[in-house]
């Protein structure tokens, strides 16, 4: 066969290779011309061969084996078993009153839904990742350009300090060099005063020295001594040379005042992209709809924990909360029902000082004492992150599955916030723009959320306020509580969480109570419901809110919206 024309060549036959294909055996898949069918039939006499002509191959349908009567093809198909099945199985009874369809037809049903999303995949689906891959791609080549840009700035930030360091190098040197020249004047002059001095006593000198060896009297008495002048000693002059008072270099400080890099990351949006699509459908907004908050909130259910002090809660669902308290356990209950589903012991045995749940349906804690964030898995308990010099406190899970962790030093002065992906550290937030702290100092109890809006929101107990910054970890405000409180006790935030509209919720320990405010922190009103000093809270996806009270041990499902 010449190969510069073998791809026009008629299609030849798969056992001799030489005469044309007139025939096709649907059971091997072999193409064949008349003279080799016979010699294939008889190659493998275990098969049925279904020979059909070329123009026909792959009409015949190959039904499948069964696997408890060997050999026997299964034509028909148990809907409720959802398996092929043969003749003898049904005869057998194993299928009996089950409904039963002929694998054609089930064939066929399923060929219609596997082109009907093919079609999906070539038309809708393909495109759509098409122009996501396109995206990405424009995006990295605008990140590209962004961070060469940046690059650029620093480099010339850098060279623009070169240059002013460069000028007041020279400028101090040339003070130096000035003071040197006037003080070195000086002391010139007063050396030379000095050396005439000297000169005059060694004249003083002589002069007596001749006087004493003559024996004219006359000269001796006309020696006049001056030696009362002479032991007038001169000033001493003792310069004060210039010194050079110099910053230390670190690089903190450096930082600061060269500039520094704001924090940046990858965000994922789940409804960042839209199917392709050529049919109009209602636009999907990212906004939820806008809810009004209730005239009077009430309060829906009641859960006893049983625990001595109830601390935190956690939504897992909307039927199912996490709670801890003052023991080692974290209990998962009912909502509806008020029943216990599951209890989790901490791995040391210590208390958990915060509880939270991922975006996953993982619940994390906090342990104080051990040092530790762990992440309970199909209830495997798994240690996510170990501190050394500082202590875990409370802890949330972000909407990208980053955990934002509050903690204190040692000696519970300074406090931060560190923002993990996994146990890698991602970012510290620790002091305002004017480089102090955020946060109070003390061993005070401090929640924390992630807003909406990507703001992390932090109650201060120590501080009497509920700090809220940026994703960047720049200051927003401060909420430092409303009067006239319902107790009129100081505001001393404990629990704290966000709702669909971005309301800010935390707990008034000693007024017995809950606060709301916006999200720029203007206050919209409290929550009482017959609250006892409320604790730890949470809302669910339809927004009512669970708060846990310490005393009373019992968890309150208020209805706040509408």
């Amino acid at each position: 066969m010449d190969p510069r024309t073998s791809a026009q060549d008629v299609m030849r036959c798969d056992l001799c290779e030489t005469a044309v294909v007139q025939m096709h055996c649907d059971t091997c898949l072999v193409n064949l011309c008349n003279a080799c069918v016979g010699q294939h039939v008889i190659s493998d006499e275990s098969k049925k061969h279904e020979i059909v002509k070329f123009q026909s191959r792959k009409s015949t349908p190959l039904y499948p084996r069964c696997t408890t009567h060997n050999k026997q093809q299964c034509t028909m198909y148990c809907n409720q078993c959802d398996i092929p099945v043969c003749t003898k199985c049904i005869a057998s009874g194993q299928h009996l009153s089950h409904r039963i369809s002929e694998v054609l037809q089930v064939v066929e049903e399923k060929k219609n839904k596997i082109i009907k999303e093919l079609t999906e995949l070539n038309e809708t689906i393909y495109p759509t990742y098409q122009d996501i891959a396109s995206d990405v791609q424009n995006t990295m080549s605008q990140l590209e350009k962004e961070y060469g840009d940046l690059s650029t700035a620093i480099t010339k930030h850098g060279e623009d300090w070169h240059r002013e360091i460069d000028k007041l190098v020279k400028k101090l040197k040339a003070e130096v060099d000035e003071m040197k020249n006037t003080q070195l004047q000086t002391l010139h002059k007063h050396l030379d005063e000095i050396n005439k001095t000297m000169s005059d006593i060694k004249d003083e000198i002589d002069s007596v020295e001749m006087a004493i060896d003559t024996n004219d009297l006359s000269k001796l008495f006309s020696v006049t001594s001056n030696v009362h002048i002479y032991t007038n000693l001169p000033q001493k002059l003792a310069p004060s040379p210039l010194k050079f008072i110099s910053e230390k270099i670190h690089g903190e400080k450096l930082s600061k005042l060269f500039g520094a890099l704001s924090f940046s990351s990858l965000t994922s949006d789940k409804h960042g992209y839209s199917m392709k699509t050529t049919q109009k459908s209602p636009e999907a907004g990212s906004s939820p709809p806008v809810k009004q908050l209730l005239d009077e909130p009430e309060t829906v259910a009641t859960i006893d924990t049983g625990y001595g002090e109830l601390y935190n809660v956690a939504c897992l669902s909307d039927e199912e909360i996490w709670t801890s308290g003052n023991g080692s356990t974290m209990k998962l209950y009912s909502i509806n029902q008020g029943s216990l589903l599951k209890s989790i012991t901490t791995k040391s045995g210590n208390m958990p000082s915060d509880i939270a749940v991922t975006e996953s349906g993982d619940l994390v804690y906090t342990d104080y004492y051990d040092r530790t964030v762990n992440t309970v898995k199909n209830e495997k308990i798994e240690e996510v992150i170990r501190l050394q010099d500082w202590i875990p406190r409370n802890v949330c899970s972000t909407s990208s599955g980053d955990l934002l962790v509050i903690m204190d030093s040692d000696d519970y002065k300074p406090t931060k916030v560190v923002c993990y992906s996994g146990s890698t550290e991602k970012q510290t937030i620790q002091f305002d723009d004017k480089g102090k702290s955020l946060y109070s100092s003390g061993s005070y109890s401090r929640y924390i959320t992630e807003n909406r809006n990507l703001d992390i929101c932090v109650s201060d107990w120590g501080a009497e306020a509920v700090v809220v910054v940026n994703q960047a970890g720049k200051l927003r405000f401060r909420y430092t509580g409303h009067t006239p409180a319902p107790k009129n006790k100081p505001f001393n935030p404990l629990g704290i969480t966000t709702d669909s509209q971005s309301h800010i919720l935390t707990s008034d320990y000693y007024n017995h109570c809950v606060h709301i405010i916006d999200q720029d922190g203007q206050f919209l009103r409290y929550i009482d419901c017959g609250l006892s000093e409320p604790y730890g809270l949470c809302t669910d996806t339809n927004d009512n809110l669970f708060v846990a009270q310490r005393e009373n041990r019992k968890v309150k499902k208020i209805k706040y919206m509408c």
